[in-house]
């Protein structure tokens, strides 16, 4: 957005420096990207009064010229320019100024010299040199000097004046760039508001209003809008007797500091009224809307249209696209483009001004479609708001009035289906101290907040949002109103204050903890994306059930189009990734997240952390991950056991479920030598995939310490001799249930071979007894493992 200071000059008297300014309103929130003086490298240039002209006798084509330039006597100016006349006014650079040639895009100086013998002590100017174009100048002849005089606007200047304040080039034009969230400021009024509110200026902007002639545009134009819900306000107006003329300097001006070029008064007021009021506006040759209807529909499929930009081949329009059109054809394409018979021409005699209210995720999208990003359309597709159509639309009319173009009919066709119920947010002066940690009093926070444009209510501290806010949602948002106008480096530096909210959840803590116990184990942590190739599922031999996955819309490419159900292709991944380079073994954990559909396809998915641990390597078997996993469980207070179970992605006979009670915690286990075959690798991996969240829910944080034991303790050996299908963990309760005494259970060996029946098995246990209050005698030692066998004989278990 560029910003005439001139322009803002007209409703907030900034004439403060111009770098006070760009830091100032940089401060509050509208960040400058740069400015830069209109004039320019244009120096020495003042207005000359041509008093006397006659012919150089040594040329043909030269002239000698008497010209006052507000000096003690008038200078010689030698020149070829064919219209000068004595009485004309016309822009010279004196000896020693500089002025601009367009050609080379250089700076010239000019100096006093000789022009076949006669002395030329400066040199008239056209447009040209002064870094203008003919747009400025509608009526002067590129070939020839500009001729001031010939413009009514320039009535008041006299011989000496400076030439650039004269033509308008003693503005500056500020660059900023607007955040999306602030449509509001991609206009004069209001970045105006902004200023008065950053400086304390007052804002002076009266509501635009004409008079009007005696009409009824309903009798002569019928306008339907037949998709509310893309255009939520449509104002038409009419005018009559149009006088098609270039526009004023004041408007040409500030068009020209805006990045705009001038057409014709028209098409100026338009570009005026969208500048000012950060609404577009389009203006239709009424001789071109058939049946005199407007219709705001969407396209029909083979519609096609030619846009006013005559280089480009017509768009073909699609249904999802909005349109204005009349009886019989598409006339635009609503909030980007109008069609090529939308416009004005030189002998347009009636026009319909247009102000509307478009939807903007609309606009954006056809926009883009078609490769035509506007003015028009950068504004709508943030999101503009519907009763600043009407403002929009009145300001057009009274411009039209004003510069005398035409006859504007009295009453206008508004089809309003917007929401007009305002905005109200609850300010809470003290709540607003506390979120940004300042001190500003009540009165001068209510102080920030009217000067923004909200209007208060003290009785109940409610405040009414301005239509054009739309960022204004939250009480939050309150806050950072007040604090960027208060100033931010007037709000002093504290440490945050840390609340129950803000503190670390038990969630948190147990994934630091689970990560601490993994790099204990020898494990190192990896990351890994959580979108995946739906192929992974069909390599690790996933179930079916588990292969339903969350899509993405629009991925980056196959191998990244779904979210993981599980983690196990991920880390399977990895680990081919290390075997691929030649890394002999390794132990590997990630704590990630999976993602599980719903069963209603608008419903987000279930998100679910997991703990995945991969181990690989000569010295490295299921009973390591197997150590791994317990070595958790022990540290977590977790009382967890491991269950045989078949699944696919794991070697028959090698896979565990991992399960407290009635809650399934994971699996582990070797994965199957056809998984191993799908990555084209021969090394055993070993793969284990634990809940988080139930191991969370089921880890034990009350740790009780006792003191060492004062008397020994007495250990058994026990070989025992059962099926195959018995296991270890259902034994072990056995022993811990029956056992009196005993401190400790453990597993140390298991044999099956010579001495052992076929589908039998010898499983060897270390039993540790102890008593507390006194030493443990061998014959209470036997007598508790006479217990314990007679309680596994009863279960076919039998000693070796």
């Amino acid at each position: 957005m560029n910003l005439s200071m001139k322009w803002l000059n007209d409703y907030v008297k900034a004439d403060m420096p111009i770098k006070e300014f760009v830091a100032g309103i940089t401060m509050s929130g509208s960040k400058v990207e740069t400015y830069h003086e209109m004039r320019g490298e244009v120096e020495k240039v003042v207005v000359g009064k041509v008093l006397d002209i006659k012919k150089h006798e040594d040329s043909e084509k030269l002239w000698i010229c008497q010209v006052d330039v507000g000096q003690d006597a008038p200078i010689q100016i030698v020149t070829a320019a064919t219209n000068v006349t004595a009485g004309a006014y016309i822009p010279v650079v004196l000896d020693g100024g500089t002025v601009i040639d367009r050609e080379n895009g250089k700076t010239v100086k000019i100096k006093k010299g000789k022009l076949r013998g006669a002395e030329s002590c400066g040199m008239f100017c056209s447009f040209n040199e002064l870094g203008m174009d003919n747009a400025d100048f509608p009526y002067s002849s590129p070939d020839g000097v500009l001729v001031l005089n010939d413009d009514p606007d320039f009535d008041k200047m006299k011989p000496g004046d400076d030439v650039l304040k004269v033509v308008g080039l003693d503005d500056i034009s500020v660059e900023f760039e607007i955040t999306n969230n602030r449509p509001d400021c991609l206009s004069v009024l209001g970045l105006a508001r902004e200023t008065s509110a950053t400086f304390g200026l007052p804002y002076d902007v009266k509501e635009p209003a004409f008079k009007g002639v005696d009409g009824d545009i309903r009798k002569e134009l019928t306008v339907t809008v037949e998709n509310t819900k893309l255009c939520s306000r449509y104002m038409a107006a009419k005018v009559k007797n149009v006088k098609i003329a270039p526009s004023p300097r004041w408007m040409v001006e500030r068009l020209r500091a805006s990045g705009v070029r001038a057409i014709n008064n028209l098409v100026d007021i338009t570009n005026f009224v969208m500048l000012e009021y950060g609404h577009p506006m389009h203006a239709f040759d009424a001789r071109y809307v058939a049946g005199n209807q407007i219709v705001v529909r969407n396209a029909k499929d083979g519609e096609t249209l030619k846009l006013l930009d005559e280089a480009k081949e017509p768009v073909k329009l699609t249904p999802e696209m909005l349109v204005i059109a009349d009886a019989e054809k598409p006339m635009a394409v609503a909030g980007v483009m109008g069609g090529e018979y939308s416009g004005i021409w030189d002998d347009t005699t009636e026009v319909i001004f247009e102000a509307a209210c478009f939807d903007g995720v609309s606009v954006r999208r056809t926009a883009r479609k078609i490769g035509e990003r506007t003015e028009s359309s950068a504004r709508f597709e943030k999101g503009l708001d519907p009763i600043n159509a009407k403002n929009a639309l009145y300001r057009a009319l009274q411009l039209v009035e004003m510069l005398g173009c035409g006859e504007v009919v009295n009453t206008v066709i508004d089809i309003d289906n917007s929401n007009k119920t305002p905005h109200k947010l609850v300010h809470d002066w003290k709540w607003v101290n506390s979120f940004l940690g300042a001190d500003i009093p009540e009165e001068e926070q209510i102080d920030i907040l009217e000067r923004l444009g909200f209007v208060y209510d003290r009785a109940t501290h409610e405040i009414t949002v301005p239509s054009v806010r739309i960022d204004m949602l939250l009480p939050c948002d309150i806050g950072e109103e007040i604090a960027r106008i208060y100033g931010y480096n007037r709000i002093a530096s504290t440490i945050p204050k840390l609340s129950s909210r803000s503190a670390v959840t038990k969630e948190q803590k147990f994934a630091d903890k689970l990560c601490g116990i993994m790099i204990a184990q020898g494990c190192m942590e990896t990351m890994t994306f959580s979108f995946i190739s739906p192929k992974w599922y069909e390599k690790i031999r996933l179930a079916e059930d588990r292969r339903k996955s969350v899509t993405l819309l629009d991925p980056l490419g196959e191998d990244t189009s779904v979210m993981r159900t599980t983690m196990i292709p991920s880390m399977t991944e990895l680990i081919v990734r290390n075997i691929n380079n030649r890394t002999p073994a390794g132990r590997f954990f990630e704590p990630g997240r999976i993602y599980l559909p719903k069963e209603n396809a608008g419903e987000l998915p279930e998100e679910r952390d997991v703990l995945c641990i991969g181990v690989y390597g000569a010295d490295e078997d299921f009973f390591t991950l197997k150590g791994i996993v317990e070595a958790i469980f022990d540290d977590t207070g977790i009382d967890a056991r491991f269950t045989k179970c078949t699944d696919a992605t794991f070697h028959t006979g090698r896979c565990a479920k991992v399960t407290a009670g009635d809650t399934e915690i994971g699996v582990l286990g070797e994965l199957h030598p056809a998984v191993a075959e799908n990555y084209g690798v021969k090394e055993r991996i070993y793969i284990a995939e634990l809940d988080i969240a139930a191991m969370c829910g089921l880890a034990n944080d009350d740790v009780k310490y006792r003191q060492l034991p004062k008397f020994p303790a007495i250990t058994r050996d026990l070989s025992l001799v059962c099926d195959d299908a018995v296991e270890s963990g259902d034994i072990v309760d056995i022993i811990t249930k029956n056992g009196k005494h005993l401190e400790q259970v453990t597993l140390f060996d298991m044999y099956k071979g010579a001495g052992v029946a076929d589908g039998k098995k010898s499983l060897s246990y270390k039993l540790v007894m102890r008593r507390e209050d006194k030493t443990m005698e061998a014959e209470e030692a036997d007598k508790s493992v006479e217990k314990i066998l007679k309680a596994l004989g009863e279960k076919n278990i039998t000693l070796r």
